[in-house]
């Protein structure tokens, strides 16, 4: 899709979302937009179902599918299998770099830290859906440096219950920090 279509789509579907992790759902993006989302299995979202902006603020929902194999249910915590609070922390961060991007930020997406999380509940194989709540707070543009910062409040629930909120979550778009020489170390490459 051009840019301007990405900036005025309200809703993305998991192929969207893939696409943006491997750079390729914008094919005429401007210099600069380096975002990406993690690709699967560290993408925690399946489709984002709505965004809105109304000045410096927003909103965003999205939804997670919960599949019984999934690669955390293996490995955390055998015998007791749950989906690690940290994801879902780590999904908000993630729609929030995507929303800032959305927005027409540009750089490359990093969390920042968040304010608090306080969970009530867990994400286990035989729920359904994850579904992610964020109250933009402030989307801002710091014309001297070009990056921007994102600041907003999630609740995360599962199957219509809510288990965590995470409190003033922050997400920055950074120009020129994307390390594209991996595995080498920049200039100085290994031989």
């Amino acid at each position: 899709m051009k840019y301007e279509e990405f900036q005025n789509q309200k809703s993305f579907d998991l192929t969207d979302l893939i696409a943006f992790s491997y750079g390729r759902l914008v094919e005429d993006p401007p210099e600069g937009f380096d975002a990406r989302l993690p690709a699967p299995p560290f993408l925690m979202i399946d489709r984002i179902l709505s965004m809105e902006a109304v000045g410096r603020r927003g909103k965003i929902v999205a939804e997670q599918d919960i599949h019984l194999d999934a690669w955390y249910f293996q490995c955390h915590m055998p015998g007791d299998p749950v989906q690690p609070g940290c994801l879902g922390v780590d999904a908000i961060w993630q729609l929030q770099g995507f929303y800032g991007v959305w927005r027409g930020g540009l750089g490359a997406g990093r969390a920042l830290g968040c304010d608090g999380v306080t969970f009530t509940g867990q994400v286990r194989p035989y729920h359904r859906v994850v579904r992610y709540e964020i109250d933009v707070r402030r989307f801002s543009s710091l014309a001297e440096s070009g990056a921007s910062v994102i600041i907003g409040d999630g609740t995360i629930s599962v199957d219509g219950e809510c288990i965590a909120e995470v409190h003033q979550a922050r997400t920055g778009l950074f120009r020129g920090i994307v390390y594209g020489d991996y595995p080498w170390q920049g200039e100085k490459r290994l031989s």
